[in-house]
């Protein structure tokens, strides 16, 4: 009879053992989902089309630094056609609006930088560099970034790079790395 209970008693505590051990797993998977989720969700955030975007800007940005008006008109007519391309339904109605917006712009932008002298395409650049900076802030990029400032390009203009190093797309040649670093994007 002792033995009896003492074999219902072990049996009793192997099965609550071996619930709480099924618990504990089945926790962990949940956990482990939720992970899974959050990193799809950030992955789902990368657009290629606006990687494409923000490829052809940076070919802009560097035939300006570089001061080739000739390379410059070339890359303002590739970014006119990643721009028009562009997907936006991935994103909420909101931000939908808000890329239309920054899209039609910057393909204006784009088109006068194909068809102008490098002094026109700067001034062009300065509004179309706002607008990119405004697109990363909507679509993510999957690359670090840095937004950089030059104070001395019509009383102060923005424009991003892929490189920390300064390069100056509104002086040139003249004045490369006058500007600074003034915000690091990151996802």
């Amino acid at each position: 009879m002792k033995n009896l209970k003492m074999s219902i008693a072990a049996m009793l505590l192997l099965t609550v053992s071996f619930s709480n051990a099924q618990e504990k797993e089945k926790m962990s998977h949940e956990n482990g989902d939720m992970k899974m989720d959050h990193s799809t969700m950030k992955m789902d955030k990368m657009n290629p089309k606006a990687e494409a975007v923000f490829a052809d800007y940076f070919m802009l940005k560097d035939a300006l630094v570089g001061d080739d008006s000739k390379k410059a008109a070339q890359a303002g007519t590739k970014l006119m056609a990643s721009l028009k391309v562009f997907d936006m339904t991935s994103y909420n109605k909101e931000d939908q609006k808000e890329l239309a917006d920054i899209i039609e712009d910057a393909t204006e932008q784009a088109e006068h930088i194909s068809d102008s002298p490098i002094d026109h395409q700067r001034e062009h650049f300065k509004s179309l560099s706002i607008d990119i900076i405004d697109m990363v802030a909507i679509t993510g990029t999957k690359n670090t970034l840095y937004e950089q400032f030059c104070p001395m390009y019509d009383k102060g203009s923005a424009w991003l790079s892929n490189s920390k190093e300064v390069r100056n797309p509104y002086q040139g040649k003249k004045m490369q790395t006058c500007g600074k670093v003034q915000k690091e994007i990151t996802n």
